[in-house]
Parts: C-alpha cells; sequence; structure tokens
C-alpha cells in the first residue's frame, strides 16, 4: 500500500511537470487548486502535496504563503566570490538580481556577540538582504555591524562612513577590513529561510558565514548567506606567498 501511494504522487508530479515542460501550463501560471487537482487525479490532498514537494523540490513550483503555488520562472545561477563577499557582476547581471534591504536595531546575545567578540547586549544594525530574479527569491543575507561602524548611523551624525553597501555585494565593504574569514557548509534550511525563499525545507542550501576584522583584529561585520544549492557556484582563490629566500636560491 505504502508503495502504490508513492509510486502515484510521482506520477502526479510526473504529468504536471509534463504540462509545465510542454509550455500548457507557464512560468508565473497559478496551476488548478490543491483541492482541484486531488480531484483531478482522484486522490487524497495529502498525496497531491506529496507531489507538489517533488516539483517543489525540482525548483519547478514555488509555494507563496496566502496565494498558493506557482510555477517558477527559471533562476540562473550566479557565482559567489569567496573572501571578497561579492556577487560576480556579470553573473549577477545576467540573473538581473535586485537587492532589497531592511535595517533594525537589535543587541548582540549569544552566538551573534560571538561571532563579533562582543559582550552580551552590545549594540548592532542587522541589514536584512534577500536578491531577487523578477518576483522570485534568490538568496538571503543577514549582516551584523556594530552599531558606530552603521554607515547610516554615520551620516545621521554627519561623518563620513567607512563602509559601503552594494547590491553586488551582499557585504558592508570596508579599506579598513584587513581580514575576511569564511565559513562555508551544506545543509537544510530553516524554517524561516525556506519560507523566505519559497524552497522545499529539503532542498540543500550553501550557507557562509563571513566574519571580517580591520587591522587592529576588532570585528567590523559578520554576516550570514544563504543559497538555494542549485543557484549558486561560490569560488575561493588561494595566493601563495613565496619565501623571498627561496626565490633568491
Amino acid at each position: 500500500m505504502t508503495q502504490t501511494m508513492r509510486s502515484r504522487h510521482h506520477d502526479i508530479a510526473d504529468d504536471i511537470k509534463r504540462q509545465i515542460t510542454t509550455g500548457r501550463i507557464k512560468p508565473g501560471e497559478r496551476p488548478p487548486s490543491e483541492v482541484g487537482l486531488a480531484g483531478q487525479y482522484r486522490v487524497s490532498t495529502p498525496t497531491l502535496r506529496n507531489a507538489l514537494a517533488v516539483l517543489q523540490g525540482e525548483g519547478l513550483i514555488e509555494k507563496i504563503h496566502g496565494k498558493g503555488n506557482f510555477v517558477r520562472h527559471r533562476l540562473r545561477k550566479i557565482m559567489y566570490v569567496g573572501g571578497w563577499g561579492t556577487l560576480d557582476p556579470w553573473t549577477a547581471a545576467e540573473a538581473a538580481l535586485h537587492v532589497t534591504d531592511r535595517a533594525t536595531a537589535i543587541e548582540a546575545h549569544g552566538h551573534l556577540a560571538a561571532l563579533l567578540r562582543v559582550p552580551n547586549g552590545s549594540p548592532l544594525t542587522e541589514f536584512l538582504s534577500i536578491s531577487y530574479q523578477g518576483e522570485s527569491p534568490h538568496s538571503l543575507a543577514r549582516i551584523y555591524v556594530p552599531r558606530d561602524l552603521d554607515p547610516t548611523e554615520a551620516e545621521a551624525a554627519g561623518a563620513s562612513p567607512s563602509y559601503v553597501r552594494t547590491e553586488e555585494s551582499f557585504a558592508v565593504l570596508s579599506p579598513l577590513s584587513a581580514e575576511v574569514r569564511e565559513t562555508v557548509s551544506a545543509r537544510r534550511p530553516t524554517p524561516d529561510e525556506a519560507s523566505t525563499l519559497r524552497i522545499n525545507p529539503t532542498t540543500a542550501v550553501l550557507a557562509i558565514t563571513r566574519v571580517a576584522a580591520d587591522a587592529a583584529g576588532r570585528v567590523v561585520e559578520a554576516a550570514l548567506l544563504v543559497f538555494p544549492g542549485d543557484r549558486v557556484d561560490a569560488v575561493f582563490t588561494t595566493h601563495h606567498v613565496t619565501d623571498a629566500r627561496q626565490t633568491q636560491g
């Protein structure tokens, strides 16, 4: 019985996929409701939802909270350039990405305080950045900066901000940054990440934690970046320093 139910929802997923790939259901269009599809295929709603979950996992369908399921526009891959915290401008432009930002005043606690090497309760500014391709979310970042280094705070005080935000960067770039440390892992998204990116909770994401420090060792930025695995390639370049004595020898 279990095997029959499993094969049935895969058959339904294959049929809907065929309608999408042949153009019968076009990108941006909404398929019939879950109840309507369940009736059409003569299956229970849970079986139908399992079929849609297969399509969500393959990136063909996205579920928008409060609106329903939609056929996803094909999302292009971009390149993340490690060490600089930037999206490669060529691939980012190719994908026609735009970034929305929301700044919030918060306090550092727990893991965040440890990343920034500040006491619990220290004032920070959190930038929530979400990149979009068209109307579909592509990737997200949470960027944390000590309040006294927040560029908007500096401008309000009449000072010249040292840090500059750019749409391609997903970063607060500063000429004072002397060291950038990045930790990369592949994992499943948190429920909040899956909801924000409109992806299946079982889809693998590339998670990058980037910590930037100045020449004195002060952490000037901590960033938590999340990219669905099928939408990004990460490139890291290592520069080897040759000992002068070896060169002379």
